[in-house]
């Protein structure tokens, strides 16, 4: 019987023959070691290959060249021990039943001048790239002649390793350098015209064919059309494409735009707040007009858009990349007819930012993601006795423990004071742009409900509330309040970003955001603030803006910030707030680089400092536990069981997970919460 949903149906690519029609496209998540494949890059592409993924597509940006250092753990494709790595990954990836191919590039400037073998960076002209801040020298005749040949070195080994084809990746890059007229800017017979503009590449591809055979699939990722007035057009781009399939290309994967800084990069790869598949219309009408299979992968996060895409004609291939790194099972999931228990992916665009941040990538919410070796992306039933555990709080840490604890086998119940679920995220989400956080709320909430928890909400739980109930197992996942205490002069005088957020503040006149955290917090109540009419200044004591808000989530706030004029002063700290003679407020900012004090009459002013625990009922119930709240780290990170028991006459172990902890983000929340009840 054929499979009523398009995208379970098998597809032809050259001689390869893809289960479904889901891609994992190329990405790098940067879980690399030594620039090559070993067991967590391995372990990250596996499970999306148990999870029934077609294809799964790695390195995103694997290198040719040591004049190409990685700019985010790119694989070293001119390394010949990458060879047995690649093998092994293949080898299991093909058990599982998916095929699996590498991107392949060569960086030009899209990388540091300052790191690996510190070559000098090439490229077509000495044009600087905004994003690395890179500087690179004018690719001369040898540097082409010698990076063609890196090329078909490279293609030769993923072929050796049994890769089922490569991606060559063509734009922001070098390849596509040279076609763009914004970035070749040469006089001689590799500029001016788009035949001497193409010869570059075309080069590069001629070469990987003859390195790797007929048979091999070599695909591209290229952009069909810059969206910028001095840059590669699409009428040109398709010319070029055609000469690309003659010279051995087999299939395109569209991309408009491009990466060269963080505000295009953001449009590229669109974060919430943005339409879903914006690009999706586009790549229809380039499929349309060429011959070879085409896939696409931009924010296309739901099963409902991406069978659109396939149903309509729109696309071949459909990549779900984000929406994988929040659930490699996906696939498996829509196959068994469980659409419904996807974890949906939220478009926070964690999973890029935290390379920068972190140095690796991360799901915002799904924190097994990249620690598949040590965490699991399905909870298994307990196969000891079953407990019954108590968990205080439903934000995202309480809701991850009783969705993890209920999938055990557990009885579990929550308490929670509010009348929803959800925590700081819910005010989070309360922003129009990030109201898509929501879904990780939600998703948890059924999938606890899925499981069996039950739920008490509008429940204030007292120590004895909570010792009634009998449990084994209590968590104490009571968040945290905001912190005011930094500031010793005024702080009953000044309000927080959770008042701005929850709409107690309705601010106009002069207000003053003092950031002292560095994360979303403060740039949402600014934001916010701004929209609503109010003249924002914008204090922090950070060199930058908001260190913590990464390359895809920051043009939006300063696209905000940019309409509605908000003033941001960096380095200076506010240190006191009083009320002045007319009845504004007088708010003291001191510089430690000028050991100075200023002062700046507002009428409001809203303070972020992270929160502090709220730990009152975790203290009182200390005392009756049997570890008195201990966590054996040991056992944690080694994925056992927590077995402590320093209290003998205790009558439950006790655990405190997120910002009941200490102030930190949603992402370590959930992480706190799966590690430790996953061994329960």
């Amino acid at each position: 019987m054929e499979h009523l949903d398009p995208l379970l149906e098998p597809f032809a690519l050259k001689s390869l023959t893809l289960r479904n029609r889901i891609v994992s496209t190329s990405h790098e998540p940067a879980y690399a070691e030594d620039g090559l494949p070993k067991d967590r890059y391995r372990a990250y592409h596996v499970e999306k290959a148990r999870g029934g993924v077609a294809l799964t597509m790695i390195g995103g940006s694997a290198v040719v060249s040591p004049d190409s250092p990685p700019a985010f753990g790119n694989l070293l494709l001119y390394r010949d021990e990458i060879v047995p790595w690649l093998r092994r990954l293949t080898d299991e990836v093909h058990e599982h039943g998916a095929a699996v191919m590498t991107q392949v590039t060569h960086l030009g400037r899209r990388t540091s001048n300052y790191s690996g073998d510190w070559l000098p960076l090439v490229y077509p002209s000495a044009l600087r790239e905004p994003a690395h801040r890179s500087f690179p020298k004018i690719a001369e005749a040898w540097d082409l002649d010698r990076i063609v040949s890196d090329y078909a070195d490279a293609a030769a080994r993923c072929a050796a390793a049994g890769l089922d084809g490569i991606e060559l990746m063509h734009y922001s890059h070098l390849l596509d350098s040279f076609l763009s007229p914004a970035t070749n800017h040469r006089s001689d017979d590799h500029g001016g015209s788009l035949e001497a503009r193409m010869t570059f590449p075309r080069r590069v591809i001629r070469a990987v064919r003859e390195a790797v055979g007929e048979d091999f699939i070599i695909g591209i990722r290229m952009s069909m059309d810059e969206d910028r007035p001095d840059g590669l057009q699409r009428d040109e781009a398709l010319e070029a494409l055609r000469h690309y399939v003659a010279d051995g290309i087999d299939f395109l994967s569209v991309i408009k735009g491009t990466i060269d800084r963080d505000a295009t990069l953001a449009k590229v790869i669109p974060s919430m707040g943005t339409p879903a598949a914006p690009f999706l219309d586009f790549a229809g009408e380039i499929r349309q007009a060429i011959d070879i299979p085409v896939m696409h992968a931009s924010r296309i996060s739901d099963v409902a858009t991406a069978r659109h895409a396939i149903r309509g004609g729109l696309l071949d291939l459909v990549g779900m990349t984000r929406a994988q790194m929040a659930d490699p099972f996906l696939v498996a999931k829509l196959a068994a007819g469980e659409e419904d228990r996807i974890r949906p992916c939220v478009g926070a665009n964690y999973c890029l930012d935290a390379i920068y941040e972190s140095g690796d990538a991360k799901c915002v919410h799904n924190p097994a993601t990249g620690r598949e070796q040590q965490l699991p992306q399905r909870i298994e039933r307990s196969t000891g006795p079953r407990r019954t555990a108590v968990i205080v709080g439903a934000g995202p840490a309480g809701l991850e423990a009783a969705r993890v604890l209920g999938e055990r086998g557990h009885r579990v119940t929550v308490l929670e004071a509010a009348d929803a679920a959800g925590g700081q995220l819910r005010l989070a989400a309360s922003a129009p742009r990030r109201r898509d956080l929501i879904g990780i709320v939600d998703w948890r909430l059924a999938e606890a409900k899925h499981a069996g928890v039950e739920f008490h909400f509008g429940s204030f739980a007292e120590a004895e509330v909570v010792v009634a109930e009998e449990p084994d197992l209590v968590i104490i996942a009571t968040g945290g309040v905001p912190n005011r205490t930094f500031l010793t002069v005024g702080q009953d005088l000044v309000d927080d970003t959770w008042d701005v957020m929850d709409g107690s503040v309705h601010a106009t006149g002069d207000v003053l955001v003092f950031d002292d955290n560095g994360a979303e917090p403060a740039m949402d109540a600014a934001e916010k603030l701004a929209r609503t009419g109010a003249r924002v200044h914008l204090v922090t004591p950070e060199r930058a803006l908001a260190p913590l808000v990464g390359s895809m989530n920051s043009p939006a706030y300063l696209q905000a910030f940019a309409e509605h004029d908000v003033a941001v002063r960096l380095a200076h700290r506010l240190i006191g707030v009083r009320r002045g003679a007319d009845g504004r407020l007088i708010a003291e900012l001191y510089s430690e680089y000028a050991d100075r004090t200023l002062e700046q009459t507002v009428d409001r002013v809203v303070v972020e400092h992270g929160t502090l625990p709220n730990d009152e009922l975790y203290l009182e119930l200390v005392p009756g536990s049997s570890n008195r709240g201990e966590v054996d780290h040991r056992a944690l990170l080694g994925g056992r069981p927590q077995e402590l028991r320093t209290n003998p006459a205790g009558r439950y172990q006790l655990f405190r997970i997120g910002d009941a902890v200490a102030s930190r983000n949603v992402h370590a929340a959930i992480y706190d919460a799966l590690r430790l009840c996953h061994t329960a």
